[in-house]
Order: C-alpha cells, then sequence, then structure tokens
C-alpha cells in the first residue's frame, strides 16, 4: 500500500513561540513516540523515557508559572501541544494531561512557600504525577469517598483506596482527595504525597481493551503519614479544589480525543487513497468520501470547541459549561471517528496490522475518564436549566 503523507494540522497560533513549539511536540512525536507505539502498546510497556525527554524540552508544564518551571503558555497553545503528542500516541497525550491535572491544585491554591518548594521539580524536574479522585465506590459520585485522613499532631494519617489511577504505582507524586471532615463534599481536603511515601502501594495494573502502555491501578494508602505543610488550600475546600481541575482537565481530554480523531481520519485517508478497487482508488466513491467529509467536519468543529473553551480561560471568564461541552463532543467524535476508519479500511482495519483498531480501542476510555459523557450532558444542563429538584420522602 503507498504512503501518503500526513498532512500537518493548519493551526492558529498566538505567537512564533507557540509555532515553535507545535514545530518541537511534532519533532518529538513523529521521532521519539510514533514509531514504538503499536509494539509497546500491544505488550504493554509504559515510555518513561519519552515523559522525561517531554520534561527536559519544557512541554510537562506549560500552561504554568515561568517562576516555578513552567512554561507561562496559554492553555489554546497547551492543548494543541497535547493534540500532537496524542495523535502519535494516546498513552503519552493522556498521560501529559493527567500530570498536569496533578500539578493543578498546587499551582493553584498552595501556599507560595509550598510552590517554591515542589513545584519546580514537578513541572521541569523530571518528576510523573498522578490525581487521586475515584475510589472502588464513588466513581460519578466523587463527594461520597471514603478514603480518610486522620489529623495525628502536625500530621496527617491516610487511609483507603483510590481505583482508576492513571500512573498508579508508578507516580512520583499524588494529588489526594481524602476525608477529614463530614460527609459530603465539604469534609474532603487535598494533599500532595510522595510517591515513595510508607504506607503507600499500587495494585496490579487493571487489564483494559486500549492504552494498555499506560497504567491504570488502585493506589492504596495504609497509615500513609503525611505532614500538615502538604495539605493544599484549606480543609473542607479539597472537593472544590478537585472540581477545578476537573474542568481544566476536561479540555485536555478533549484535545487528546481530537488528535485521536485525526489520526484515524489521516490513516483513513491515507489508505483509500492507495486502495484499489474496480479499477480506482476507494476514496472516489461517494460513500467512502462522504465519511471523510463527515469525519473532517466533526474533527474541525470539536478543535474549535475546544479552543473556545480555552480562550475562556485564558481571559479568567467562567468556562465550565463548555468545558463539559467540549468534552462531551470531542470524545464522542473520536469515537465516531475510529469507528468509520475501521469501516473505511474494511477487513484490513480490523486486524492489528494497521492503526485503527487500536484507535478504535483506545477512543472508548475517552468517553469515561473525567466526568461520564452522561456526567458531562449533566453539568451542561445544570448550566442551562438550573440544578436538578431533589424529591424527598
Amino acid at each position: 500500500m503507498p504512503d501518503r503523507a500526513q498532512q500537518p494540522v493548519d493551526r492558529q497560533l498566538p505567537t512564533d513561540e507557540a509555532r515553535d513549539l507545535i514545530s518541537l511536540a511534532r519533532d518529538i512525536a513523529q521521532r521519539e513516540i510514533a514509531p514504538r507505539a503499536a509494539e509497546e502498546e500491544d505488550v504493554g510497556i509504559f515510555p518513561r523515557e519519552v515523559f522525561t525527554l517531554l520534561s527536559r524540552s519544557g512541554l510537562l508544564g506549560l500552561p504554568y508559572d515561568s517562576e516555578y518551571g513552567g512554561g507561562d503558555l496559554p492553555y489554546e497553545v497547551y492543548l494543541q501541544v497535547l493534540e500532537e503528542l496524542a495523535a502519535a500516541r494516546l498513552t503519552v497525550g493522556l498521560g501529559v494531561s493527567v500530570h498536569s491535572l496533578s500539578c493543578h491544585a498546587l499551582a493553584n491554591y498552595g501556599t507560595k512557600q509550598q510552590q517554591v518548594e515542589h513545584l519546580p521539580a514537578m513541572l521541569g524536574g523530571g518528576l510523573l504525577g498522578a490525581y487521586c479522585l475515584s475510589e472502588p465506590a464513588s466513581g460519578s459520585d466523587a463527594a461520597s469517598l471514603r478514603t480518610k485522613a486522620v489529623r495525628d499532631g502536625e500530621d496527617w494519617v491516610i487511609d483507603g483506596t483510590k481505583a482508576w489511577i492513571t500512573h498508579g504505582g508508578i507516580a512520583d507524586f499524588y494529588t489526594v482527595m481524602a476525608r477529614t471532615g463530614a460527609d459530603g463534599a465539604r469534609g474532603i481536603s487535598a494533599f500532595l504525597v510522595p510517591g515513595d511515601a510508607a504506607g503507600l502501594s499500587g495494585a496490579v495494573p487493571e487489564k483494559k481493551m486500549g492504552m494498555k502502555g499506560s497504567p491504570t491501578a488502585q493506589v492504596h494508602f495504609d497509615g500513609v503519614r503525611v505532614p500538615d505543610e502538604r495539605r493544599i488550600g484549606e480543609e473542607g475546600q479539597g472537593f472544590a479544589i478537585a472540581l477545578s481541575a476537573l474542568d481544566s482537565g476536561r479540555l485536555g481530554i478533549a484535545a487528546c480525543a481530537i488528535g485521536l480523531a485525526q489520526a484515524a481520519l489521516d490513516e483513513a485517508v491515507a489508505y483509500s487513497s492507495g486502495r484499489q478497487q474496480f479499477g480506482r482508488p476507494i476514496s472516489d466513491f461517494q460513500g467512502l468520501r462522504f465519511m471523510l467529509a463527515d469525519m473532517a467536519t466533526q474533527i474541525e468543529a470539536g478543535r474549535a470547541l475546544y479552543l473556545a473553551a480555552a480562550r475562556l480561560r485564558d481571559a479568567g471568564r467562567p468556562f465550565a459549561k463548555q468545558a463539559a461541552m467540549a468534552k462531551l463532543h470531542c470524545t464522542d467524535t473520536a469515537m465516531k471517528a475510529t469507528i468509520d476508519a475501521v469501516q473505511i479500511l474494511g477487513g484490513y482495519g480490523y486486524t492489528a496490522d494497521f492503526p485503527v483498531e487500536r484507535y478504535m480501542r483506545e477512543a472508548k476510555v475517552l468517553q469515561i475518564v473525567e466526568g461520564t459523557n452522561q456526567i458531562q450532558r449533566m453539568v451542561i444542563a445544570r448550566h442551562l436549566a438550573g440544578p436538578e429538584a431533589h424529591r424527598t420522602g
């Protein structure tokens, strides 16, 4: 099958620095990430050395303050870097998004002393983070979490289990939401827990249908002792911190989804342009051409949607509704685009000789993580019509 050169996405970027950054991300993606993606995903290898390279290249802390090792870049640029990385390998793009999510609490709610002490290593020192909110019995209903942190002098002692943790068991630090007070959202506090803390352990990673190279595991806290200076924000503020992080994190997922969808579209265009049937390329047939046109249109719409939300964020305006819309639309688009790419490749699309079957398996998780798409619809509806009326008795 003849190769068709991938056409880079034509991006609208605010500065020459941003254009150079996208070029750097593309170069790393093409040289260091994409060539090994299929083989490493097949056997479940996590590319830690890639994250080390990204850290050295300044790509792990892009939206954060340069005073602490970040890139001082707007979210609209950071998300487009994520998209480029995810197009090469979702394990990497999603991993960068999760790392950024795990830095959010300290960067936005930590004290000056905490930020000076911890952020440089987190943003540019080669460390890798994880975000711990979900538990075995509390996923969408995150406010019902049961992991407890009990005050003991100047320390907190954490006991419980977190579930579905990306980088669980291999992260260098964990941003952990734990119950320090009464039931409900107001009894939760946030902590920065080092990955080598005594009593912290990762379970065997989950066996997943996709993203096998990205470890997802339960994380156990068995009497993990952390000093009070590692508590982030006020006692009882943890759930608000968690939700604030998720608003931004949903944009990261949206960008990763569009990267994956774009990769599927590129593969479908390349294959259909080279595959001959009935004496001509199958891309000549109208039914298939319309599929490609629909894929491209939905991808462009998704990209515009996540960038519009990012620009609201960059301007300091409310963006939670738009973030939920972007996460919903972009991840649904990724699922549909990857399914269509498999269909366009026909029998070959169902084999591991081509990447679209992997893309389809990977796309599904994006409709689930950081708030299922059903939760996104609830968030959007609340912005439109107000909170649901709760019946009693």
